[in-house]
């Protein structure tokens, strides 16, 4: 291929439709044709990024290769496609200004007055098509964030408006929607959708592609009738009914063949429709597994499960892999105490100790931590949670009663987790922490490194505290061994207990690091133990 195709994905009627499982699906679709593949991400909040979002705000913040704190939809993409992403992937308004101010700034405009139009619309089509020419990809798929209609996303439409123009036959546009079902009257409302892309076309865009979110089948006649009031070819409009994973939309998107029009609308050969092969025995893995397990996750955000998002989705493909059902337990960590730590943890095959940050239901996670190592319960601590491993091991075995972290105590005579010597200095809060891939030794005959079968591995961080060195002696002549080292900065990154079943802590997060089709080593471990205790334990 000799130019690069951008698709754009809008939503319209309510969010949190999906957009972003659509335009990964899409991406699947066409990466399993042999095309080269990425997709982009729009945000229109004014934030740089969400690094400094709180996630009960915005969810879980993905942290890139390249150490680019972005959206969650990140994530997903990179779990469908199998690929990595970098800071070009996820591109907020706040970014597009602060770049268009610093040009000022420095009189890049030559003294002009700087408006929307053009500088901002230019700098949003700049980004958009950098990935293209960067990257090489053959499609650039761009997710663009909020509703249309949203004050703050007109300037991104009026960017797909140029683009569109300026692209021509290489561009097209994907208007995912809402049909909502009126129990009462026991049909489907399709009036909604007509507004929004009459909202949508009012701003100088037409779809050439309707995806049409809804719980209930809608028959031929409501899609052909969408189609005509729309201005969309009736075989170019889908329908994305409920299914009981994510990872079926691509299937369902296959099924109507949203690739194949995709291509001819693009002027493209169709060629033979892929098999998805791996695809679908990852999900009849799913489909077949009777067995279950119960894993219980301890954290501070789990009243909005999407803090976690991609903790909960490793933790799904490895039980799926291990051909388990997952039973995920979301267990508040500021509400356990000594006295109903039993109740709330008894039960559990496996437990994984959330990352977080600040003093707030800490205190829960070393008394869950306590209870777990004394009952032998395979264990799973992530960033924060392998900190927290580390404190409850001073305190408890060695006896450091007042051990802690900086974070959460600055006069703790016993600093086990202390700040990074190049942070201490840094006051600006965004994209300042330890971020991205790292590497990272193991050592041999240790649980993580029989894990990943290899010495040397790379994972991606996002902590501003680490292990403290002045303890490692004596923490491993008690049992607790530091078996994962940083070997430019000899920072701590993996903690293990080798006389229990499987108690591992990591300062990286290897969630990040988990797609469909690859699932991150250290979960498929961690999952094996808790199988391999269950039936132990019957």
């Amino acid at each position: 291929m000799n130019e690069t195709k951008y698709i754009f994905v809008t939503g319209g009627v309510i969010s949190s439709l999906g957009k972003g499982i659509i335009a990964s699906s899409l991406g699947k679709l066409l990466q399993a044709r042999g095309y080269k593949v990425t997709i982009q991400k729009l945000d229109p909040y004014l934030n740089i990024d969400p690094g400094t979002l709180n996630p009960y705000e915005h969810g879980e913040c993905y942290v890139t290769v390249d150490g680019h704190e972005a959206d969650l939809d990140l994530g997903h993409y990179e779990r469908f496609l199998n690929e990595p992403t970098h800071k070009d992937n996820s591109i907020t308004t706040g970014r597009i200004y602060q770049s268009v101010i610093d040009k000022e700034r420095r009189g890049d405009y030559l003294g002009k007055t700087v408006q929307v139009v053009p500088h901002i619309t230019d700098e949003i089509r700049r980004n958009i098509k950098l990935l293209g020419a960067k990257y090489k990809y053959d499609f650039v798929i761009t997710e663009i964030g909020g509703t249309v209609g949203d004050i703050e996303s007109l300037p991104f439409i009026e960017s797909v408006r140029q683009l569109r123009w300026e692209l021509g036959k290489n561009c097209m546009c994907i208007h995912l929607t809402y049909v909502p079902y009126i129990a009462a009257a026991k049909e489907v409302k399709t009036k909604p959708t007509q507004h929004s892309v009459k909202q949508l076309q009012e701003s100088g865009v037409q779809p050439d592609m309707l995806v049409l979110r809804t719980e209930h089948l809608l028959n031929k006649e409501i899609l052909k009738k969408v189609a005509l009031f729309c201005n969309v070819e009736a075989d170019a409009v889908m329908q994305s009914v409920d299914v009981s994973t994510i990872y079926e939309v691509p299937l369902r998107m296959q099924e109507q063949g949203m690739d194949e029009i995709v291509l001819r609308k693009l002027g493209m050969p169709i060629g033979e429709k892929p098999t998805l092969q791996p695809w679908r025995e990852f999900l009849d893995k799913k489909k077949n597994a009777t067995e279950t397990i119960k894993i219980a996750l301890v954290g501070k955000y789990v009243e909005l499960q999407d803090a976690y998002k991609s903790i909960n989705e490793s933790l799904l493909q490895a039980a799926i892999y291990n051909n388990r059902k997952l039973d995920l337990h979301f267990i508040q960590s500021e509400k356990l105490t000594e006295e109903n730590i039993e109740k709330n943890l008894s039960g559990m095959d496996g437990v994984v100790i959330a990352p977080g940050f600040g003093q707030r239901g800490v205190e829960g996670k070393f008394v869950a931590i306590k209870y777990l190592r004394e009952h032998n319960i395979p264990t799973f601590g992530i960033c924060l949670g392998m900190q927290c491993m580390v404190i409850e091991y001073a305190r408890n075995v060695l006896g450091l009663e007042d051990a802690n972290s900086t974070e959460m105590d600055l006069n703790t005579p016993h600093k086990v987790i202390d700040l990074m010597e190049e942070q201490k200095n840094i006051t600006n809060m965004g994209g300042s922490m330890r971020l991205g891939a790292y590497k990272c030794i193991l050592q041999k005959g240790s649980k993580t490194y029989q894990a990943y079968g290899q010495k040397e591995i790379e994972e991606r961080h996002r902590h501003r505290f680490e292990f403290n060195n002045d303890y490692k002696k004596q923490l491993e002549d008690a049992g607790m061994k530091c078996v994962g080292i940083n070997p430019e900065t000899d920072l701590v990154e993996v903690v293990e207990i080798p006389t229990l079943s499987w108690f591992v802590g990591t300062q990286y997060h290897p969630e990040y690091n988990s797609t469909v089709l690859k699932p991150n080593p250290l979960f498929m471990s961690f999952i094996k133990a808790v199988v391999e205790n269950k039936q132990n334990s019957n």
